[in-house]
């Protein structure tokens, strides 16, 4: 199960902002105390530098859910750290993998 994010980079934080939600940054880590949790991948969009697409695997959306009920206040509180990074954020929503590359 896949959540899918578009966020807009603040201007000169690009570099940041990759930091933090790379497949390795703050988020990531935060979502690896969840045995759920299967990864991120951040792409960036080609013609606008400052646009990107970011999704997070986990096993279902009740893993994830379970996970945001215990880390709440870590989660909001890393949330609030971020504001910083972002002009805009949107959860484009969960999507079911129905094929995958080998």
């Amino acid at each position: 199960m896949l959540v899918a994010w578009e966020f807009r980079a603040r201007a000169g934080r690009e570099v940041d902002f990759e930091a933090h939600y790379a497949p390795f940054g703050v988020w990531a880590r935060l979502f690896a105390r969840s045995p759920d949790y299967r990864g991120t991948t951040l792409a960036r969009d080609a013609s606008e530098r400052r646009r990107y697409l970011l999704t997070d695997t986990w096993t279902d959306r009740e893993a994830f859910d379970f996970f945001l009920a215990a880390h709440a206040a870590e989660y909001e509180a890393l949330d609030r750290r971020c504001e910083a990074l972002t002009e805009e954020e949107r959860c484009l929503g969960w999507f079911s993998v129905v094929a995958r590359a080998s």
